[in-house]
């Protein structure tokens, strides 16, 4: 059996696996992607991306294409627990304060898209058998339809969700608390009175019964909505048994009366609120990125966002390393950076299934309504708001102290070159390369060397701007250096040693 060499092979074409490929094929690296299911899934499932996921894909050119695939009803904010008070995501400076209605097969629609056109492709009903790694790279058997196939790269990244194969092979411990809710999803067809106001905000869509009924109604496109519920019937339930309409309908009597009927059933899914993570991202050569790294319940619409940003940290990093750029140990922040922020997220949706639940006694309907007025302050607005957008976060720096924007996402400034061109920031970022954004006349000599690896750009800042003369920022949209000393230092530790180096690993 012949076998096929790569430099990465992702396995599983969802989110998390796509972005990945798309960042690694933007930076001329060769993989392969392995999905197991014949076409992707298009069911809605996770149904929105949240402001700095959009942010990130106006890095890459990505988010028109986004926008138009996207649902047209937009939300007045995003949401805490479903509590009635919208989260001002404006009060973070994105031109994006608004979740955007997309339904995760058009994201990834939107991402094959793209790898498609940068010369890559998804390998179908290629399932995973077996996997060995050794000191330089990681050997996997597949299943096709023609047969068994192999393929080697020098790192494997799984994407193959949360019942990932990769992870069981591995052995790797998956911690965390077990399923205590069981509840479902379907893009239907309904009949009644529905509202198909354009605006709104989430609380309005979810309704509940003292029986212990839940169910949020959000519409699609093309007449279709998508139903997320739970009742006494559904609970009850194996993770692969069928869907039926009498369960649903039984969950729409409880929560709407006579008023929604269901016609049709199209796609269908159950899921739980379980929630676990990976302690380690890196099993040797083989890293975790999505729901293989962690799984939660979908309360605050996180998860396909948070599989996302891991893959945007994960991709221009192993790139680097791959074309003999920068040393291994680079790939040793994608732990320190992203295992954190999952840890959080993690908690806010355990935190918010309780608040979400029915049950009302033992002081949890009191619970709600502080929370309710808390948010209602703007200061815990804007905390909460960033939280859940991804917007807040601060990576880790050992220059933290030095510059607050250190370790901060860039905001997408308005910009004059110095050739007189009008661009944003994002425009910089195209190419998946670091930016060096120069803002003064200050000479930046210390920059020279790595000129093949970051975009140097001298500009001025149409409107607010940022309170630097300069500022380094990494190809994932995060400042890394904001003027001082220490360029250079940073361009190493974040782009490799100074000077052109080869795939070898030896200086040119």
């Amino acid at each position: 059996m012949n076998t096929q060499v790569t430099g990465v092979i992702v396995v599983g074409a969802g989110g998390a696996g796509l972005t990945l490929a798309t960042e690694l094929a933007l930076a001329g690296v060769p993989a392969v992607v392995l999905d197991r299911m014949p076409g992707r899934n298009l069911q809605s499932r996770a149904g929105a991306i949240q402001p700095r996921t959009a942010e990130l894909l106006a890095l890459r050119g990505l988010l028109d294409d986004a926008l138009g695939r996207s649902i047209d009803y937009r939300l007045v904010g995003g949401h805490f627990a479903g509590l009635p008070v919208p989260l001002d995501y404006a009060a973070w400076d994105t031109r994006y304060p608004h979740p955007v209605l997309l339904p995760q097969d058009q994201l990834e629609a939107v991402l094959e898209d793209r790898l498609a056109e940068l010369g890559g492709r998804v390998l179908r009903r290629h399932e995973l058998t077996g996997l060995r790694q050794d000191a330089d790279g990681v050997t996997v058997t597949v299943a096709t339809p023609d047969g068994e196939r192999s393929f080697r790269g020098r790192f494997l990244v799984a994407c193959d969700g949360a019942h990932s194969s990769v992870r069981k092979i591995v052995g790797a411990a998956f911690p965390g608390q077990a399923a205590t809710v069981r509840m479902a999803t379907a893009d239907l067809v309904l009949t009644g009175e529905i509202d198909e106001s354009t605006t709104g905000h989430i609380s309005s869509r979810i309704h509940t019964s003292p029986e212990g009924h839940f169910a949020m109604v959000t519409p699609l496109a093309n007449g279709l909505h998508k139903l997320i519920f739970s009742g006494p019937r559904t609970v009850l339930a194996e993770r692969d048994a069928p869907v039926t309409a009498e369960e649903v309908r039984e969950v729409l009597r409880a929560t709407h009366g006579g008023s929604l009927d269901v016609a049709e059933i199209r796609y269908s899914s159950r899921f739980s609120d379980a929630s676990r993570q990976l302690e380690q991202y890196r099993h040797g050569r083989v890293f975790f990125a999505g729901d293989s790294a962690h799984i939660h319940s979908p309360a605050g619409g996180q998860g396909l966002n948070l599989g996302v940003q891991d893959a945007f940290n994960l991709g221009w990093k192993l790139a680097a390393v791959l074309r003999g750029e920068a040393a291994e140990e680079l790939l040793d922040t994608y732990q320190t950076e992203r295992h954190p922020v999952a840890a959080r997220v993690l908690a806010l949706t355990r935190a918010q299934g309780v608040v979400m639940g029915p049950q009302r006694e033992g002081g949890l309907g009191e619970l709600r309504d502080v929370l309710t007025d808390l948010l209602r302050v703007p200061e815990a607005n804007r905390y909460m708001a960033g939280v859940m957008a991804g917007l807040d976060l601060r990576l880790p720096s050992p220059d933290a102290a030095e510059h607050p924007l250190l370790g901060l996402r860039m905001p997408d400034l308005d910009l004059t070159t110095d050739e007189g061109g009008q661009v944003r920031f994002s425009d910089l970022t195209r190419g998946g390369r670091g930016v060096l954004l120069e803002l003064s006349d200050t000479a930046l000599d210390a920059a020279d060397p790595w000129k093949d690896r970051i975009v140097r750009v001298r500009a001025r800042a149409e409107k607010g701007g940022i309170d630097a003369e300069a500022v380094l920022v990494r190809p994932d949209g995060y400042v890394c250096w904001a003027g001082g000393a220490g360029l250079a230092d940073t361009l190493t530790r974040w782009f490799g040693p100074a000077g052109a180096i080869g795939a070898s690993g030896e200086s040119a």
